[in-house]
């Protein structure tokens, strides 16, 4: 079976809300030290997405907002 990496990021707020977010790992083991400290962070629009919605389908909403992000930031 075919996989793909995958990482959830969660971020608490003071109120004890959470939030959780996918995305493909930005650092991995093999990643050196160099180039890791986050210097920008953008929240795309927030989407009605179906209940029933597969991963399959997540990941290519994920894939077009990110071709769509960099498209409008070049």
């Amino acid at each position: 079976m075919k996989t793909r990496a995958l990482q959830l990021i969660t971020v608490g707020l003071e109120n004890d809300h959470q939030g959780v977010f996918v995305g493909w790992p930005l650092i991995t083991e093999k990643s050196d030290n160099m180039g890791k400290q986050v210097r920008d962070i953008w929240f795309s629009n927030i989407q009605a997405v179906p209940e029933d919605l597969t991963l399959k389908q997540l990941l290519e909403l994920v894939r077009k907002q990110i071709s769509n992000s960099n498209a409008n930031f070049q």
